[in-house]
């Protein structure tokens, strides 16, 4: 909805329109209708069909040692709700260098998607450079596509060499409105930056061409301020200025136009005060002008200005109902010339939803137990990510989800800091965001083509399903005439499962089936339905319909950037931990060197079974195995646990079938199949000779929820080699390895429920971490457990999340 009203010559007196939202003197005058109606529609056109997606992304913490993994959570929007556009996200890792590291993918779940990256050993840089995206966000110009530095620490015994740091000073002008027309009164905002796109303090003057002083320049907050100027045709101006580092320069002042008019735009609570001037002489078409008022491409309203007889006129744009974020003004001539823009930042506190936190169990002692409550108010369902790390270690990150979505995704260039503008309503933060609003560039329209009725040209479709599976036959013409062809498929994915999949190719040879869903890789076997001969006649692609973009490298400014981290403190703390983690693995390594040199030797079965069939926490471990696939024994043993009885020291089994019950030393251990997990009816009910291995894991085992003070069972169904009737590919199946979405790892989260738990030390950074916690209307309650590390004596936590109305939050907590 939107409200069009005209504006008269003067502004003398106050009239309601619109529930009271609309206070001004006006007169309907006839506007050009062809143009105006164009444009509306084509605005309405762009907000339905070209919408814009918004990243930000939760990261577990500011800073990482090399060695650690990054944990992160994505959210997507678009406009003031969950973008529903995009199925898959997409992260790009570089070096200093600007050569990738690694490309990831994952599904998008409720517009959000969890993900980790594992730093290099050997990394020696100070920062990881992160761009993220999805397929749509391609179409944008790469100014609003997710880009962020991730601070590396980096060990003080060895730092990397490097030459020192010569900083460059930058100062530029921003007229409001864009230009500069002689005669008219403006205000002009300056900024000041090095090549790192960090914040200078400078002091300094403005002087015309006779050298004299005509106003002080003093930055007001990082790097920027402004000041007011009556430009003279004859007479040029610039800036003399010092830096911090009292480095002097110079900055032109450009007065672009002889004619023309001027928007100036200051705000209240309930009103944006809208100023419009103009020169003496000016063109016919200056005389009566047109105002669009517009937020994320919707039009909110459309004002015309008669100008034919006062130079200067005054309105009032109601604000107080419009959804937070940047509103944007576009002045145009009679005839849609667009003459000036303006932007400024509406805040009314309607993007939140209220999160409380609510802490049932402290603990700061030693790997002590702690228990949070989250409670959220709101009916709508909420999707949250929170993170707790040692508070000594650093501040929170400078970007939140807040300013990612409402600030930086519609701004051009680097915002210092950004989380500060929308971290309170002080008049004095207000004054300094609307500094951030005349200094950068933003997101605009091509007003010629929205006229003209031209629509963006789109490269990259987005990406409404997950990942598929879709190719080609590649086959002689009369092969792919005869008679429709079926595929049949069978997805072999690496966590043992299998699907079976047909699939009709059409007479181009093309086939596809969406929402296939995997991780990591699986094979694919196929053949022709009714004619397997047809596999030696044919050739057949695969393709998952992901991006997949290749490796590249990116230009940095500079390759070595100086850290935001300025605390001595938080520093050296970051080392002690990096220090301790050395310590430990050094210890690892001794302790476990010799045991590594026998097995490299020979590996048994049971390991070379390990390493088919396990990962993740499943993998090696304290634990016992047993390879079903050569034991006689096996052949002979009812069900699982009968076999398992007398085998494994301390472990009590008593019944048979599905009543029967397992303990160890006291505790019943959990229970998985292929590393799901499962229970005693399904196990118990499993043909003996279908199962491969078996791992009896010994007290705790950390790859449960809880910690598994009981144990593990974990049992694994035969695959590939170990198969007999079930092996595709024993019947000369032809096959392929296709990718699928990226696989991360888990957060772990130790549990120290017993006093004598005693592991190797808990020098975690990150004491909890938990991409997903979901509330609704029913349970409106949500509670978290973890235990502390062995030295941290003060927490941060940092709970971020969205709700199904697009509303968002953000918790940030100091616990000590």
């Amino acid at each position: 909805m939107y409200i069009e009203f005209i504006l008269q010559d003067n502004f003398t007196g106050m009239k309601q329109l619109s529930s009271a939202l609309l206070v001004m003197t006006f007169s309907f005058l006839l506007v050009q209708k062809g143009q105006a109606q164009q444009i509306d529609s084509m605005m309405s056109v762009y907000a339905e069909q070209f919408p814009t997606e918004k990243m930000h992304i939760h990261f577990d913490k500011s800073m990482y040692n090399k060695e650690e993994t990054i944990f992160y959570k994505v959210y997507l929007l678009s406009g003031t709700e969950l973008s529903g556009l995009s199925k898959n996200v997409y992260l790009e890792w570089y070096d200093t260098t600007g050569k990738m590291l690694k490309q990831t993918v994952a599904p998008l779940y409720q517009s959000t998607a969890k993900g980790s990256f594992e730093l290099p050993a050997d990394y020696t840089g100070n920062f990881i450079h992160v761009k993220a995206f999805t397929r749509w966000m391609l179409n944008d110009e790469p100014a609003f596509r997710y880009e962020k530095d991730i601070n590396i620490n980096i060990s003080t015994a060895n730092p990397p060499k490097k030459q020192p740091i010569v900083f460059r000073t930058r100062v530029e002008t921003f007229p409001e409105g864009g230009t500069l027309v002689s005669g008219l009164t403006t205000r002009i905002a300056f900024k000041a930056t090095n090549q790192f796109g960090l914040p200078v303090f400078i002091k300094g003057y403005v002087v015309n061409d006779k050298n004299k002083i005509l106003d002080t320049l003093r930055t007001k907050h990082d790097g920027m301020g402004s000041f007011w100027l009556l430009p003279n045709p004859q007479e040029s101006y610039k800036l003399n200025w010092t830096d911090e580092n009292g480095k002097t320069g110079t900055t032109p002042i450009t007065v672009s136009k002889t004619q023309g008019a001027r928007i100036s735009i200051k705000t209240t609570n309930e009103k944006a005060l809208v100023q419009v001037e103009r020169t003496q002489n000016v063109p016919d078409n200056f005389r009566k002008m047109n105002l669009l008022v517009h937020m994320n491409q919707v039009l909110y309203y459309k004002v015309s200005l008669n100008a034919s007889e006062k130079l200067l006129l005054n309105a009032e744009v109601p604000i107080d109902e419009l959804p937070t974020g940047i509103l944007q003004f576009t002045l145009f001539t009679s005839d849609w010339l667009p003459i000036a823009e303006r932007i400024i930042f509406v805040n009314n506190r309607l993007h939140e939803f209220n999160t409380k936190l609510n802490p049932a169990l402290v603990s700061l002692d030693k790997r002590g137990k702690n228990v949070y409550e989250i409670s959220v108010s709101d009916t709508a369902t909420t999707n949250m990510s929170v993170s707790i790390t040692d508070a000594s270690i650093g501040e929170p990150d400078e970007r939140t989800i807040f300013s990612d979505i409402l600030l930086s995704s519609e701004i051009k260039g680097k915002i210092y800091n950004p989380g500060y503008y929308l971290s309170s309503d002080a008049d004095t933060v207000t004054a300094n965001l609307d500094l951030v609003m005349l200094t950068n560039g933003w997101r605009r329209f091509d007003w010629e083509k929205v006229k003209a009725g031209i629509t963006p040209t789109l490269q990259y479709p987005a990406e409404t399903d997950f990942m598929k599976i879709t190719g080609k036959v590649f086959a002689d013409k009369s092969i792919l005439n005869s008679k429709p062809l079926l595929l049949n498929l069978i997805i072999a994915g690496k966590d043992s499962s299998r699907n079976f999949v047909f699939l009709p190719v059409d007479k181009e040879g093309n086939f596809e089936q969406k929402s296939a869903f995997f991780y990591d890789t699986a094979r694919i076997f196929y053949s022709f339905n009714g004619n397997d001969k047809l596999t030696d006649l044919t050739q057949v692609k695969f393709e998952n319909g992901l991006l997949r973009q290749t490796p590249k490298k990116i230009q940095f400014t500079d390759t070595y950037r100086p850290l935001r981290y300025s605390d001595s403190i938080a520093k050296a703390r970051m080392n002690y931990f990096l220090n301790e983690q050395e310590l430990l693995k050094k210890r690892m390594a001794s302790a476990t060197l010799q045991e590594v040199i026998v097995k490299a030797r020979a590996k048994t079965k049971e390991q070379q079974l390990d390493e088919r069939y396990t990962r993740g926490m499943f993998s090696g471990g304290d634990a016992y195995s047993f390879d079903m696939t050569d034991d006689p024994s096996a052949n002979g043993a009812i069900d699982v646990l009968s076999y398992l009885q007398g085998k494994v020291a301390g472990l009590m089994v008593t019944g048979t079938g599905t009543g029967a019950t397992v303990s160890w030393r006291g505790a019943v251990p959990n229970l998985f199949l292929n590393e799901s997990p499962s229970s005693i009816d399904m196990i118990q009910t499993m043909n003996v000779r279908d199962i491969a291995m078996i791992k009896v894991f010994r007290p705790p085992f950390f790859g449960a929820t809880g910690g598994g003070s009981g144990g593990a069972i974990a049992i694994y169904t035969k695959k590939g080699a170990d198969t007999r009737g079930n092996n595709p590919n024993s019947k000369g199946l032809e096959n392929t390895i296709l990718g699928g979405y990226s696989r991360f790892k888990e957060f772990f989260n130790p549990s120290y429920e017993k006093a004598n738990d005693n592991f190797e030390t808990d020098n975690r950074t990150t004491i909890y971490w938990n991409p997903y916690l979901i509330t609704n209307k029913k349970n409106p309650r949500v509670r978290i457990q973890f235990y502390n590390n062995d030295v941290t004596k003060k927490f941060l936590l940092v709970l971020e999340g969205v709700n199904t109305d697009g509303k968002m939050t953000r918790v940030v907590k100091l616990i000590e």
